[in-house]
């Protein structure tokens, strides 16, 4: 069965930091990039941050450059996400995506059920 299960989000104070972990099952997890998006009320899903099969290339989206770091660990078939200084605007639900390098389209997409980000005083 293909999964994705993303864990460790929850309610922080701005300026906190949270892990967000995906552990992947039922597919070639090595042979997949991924990437984490977010999506909050009322707006459009966003590009968090992307990375290739072997982990080699990186990229993130500009509200989030210097704060998070994708990171991932294809012997735990898992990818991560550390989130530092949060603010306010980054509160949102926050999904793990696989997508084959191959699939521009994003036609084979795997998604997780997501997990929630709170950031708030």
């Amino acid at each position: 069965q293909v999964q994705l299960v993303e864990s460790g989000g929850g309610l922080v104070q701005p300026g906190g930091s949270l892990r967000l972990s995906c552990v992947a099952s039922g597919f070639t997890f090595s042979t997949y990039d991924m990437n984490w998006y977010r999506q909050a009320p009322g707006k459009e899903r966003e590009l968090v941050a992307h990375i290739t099969d072997t982990g080699g290339i990186t990229n993130y989206g500009d509200s989030v450059k210097g704060r998070f770091t994708i990171t991932r660990d294809n012997a735990k078939m898992t990818v991560y996400l550390q989130t530092n200084s949060l603010k306010p605007e980054d509160t949102a639900a926050y999904y793990c995506n696989a997508r084959p390098p191959w699939d521009h389209a994003g036609r084979y997409d795997l998604w997780g059920q997501g997990t929630q980000v709170a950031v708030s005083s």
